[in-house]
């Protein structure tokens, strides 16, 4: 399993986003098939928003990966 923890430097990014920046999928569009499919889950809930916003303090989560959001220092 992938873990990694990412360090955001602004108010929010959006989930498609995050999955595209961490390497978890090729592109922003593969991001929103990935999270329409039920495939992803922020703070261990289904998430099916693609463009959801992630805030520090929260854990993305699907098969294989999890991103650990942070604020940056």
């Amino acid at each position: 399993m992938q873990h990694e923890e990412f360090a955001l430097d602004k108010e929010y990014i959006a989930l498609n986003d995050l999955l595209k920046v961490c390497g978890v999928v090729d592109s922003g569009g593969a991001g929103k098939a990935l999270v329409a499919s039920g495939a992803v889950s922020v703070d261990g809930a289904q998430e099916l928003r693609k463009t959801c916003k992630i805030r520090p303090g929260q854990t993305v989560s699907g098969e294989g990966f999890e991103i650990r959001v942070t604020a940056a220092a």
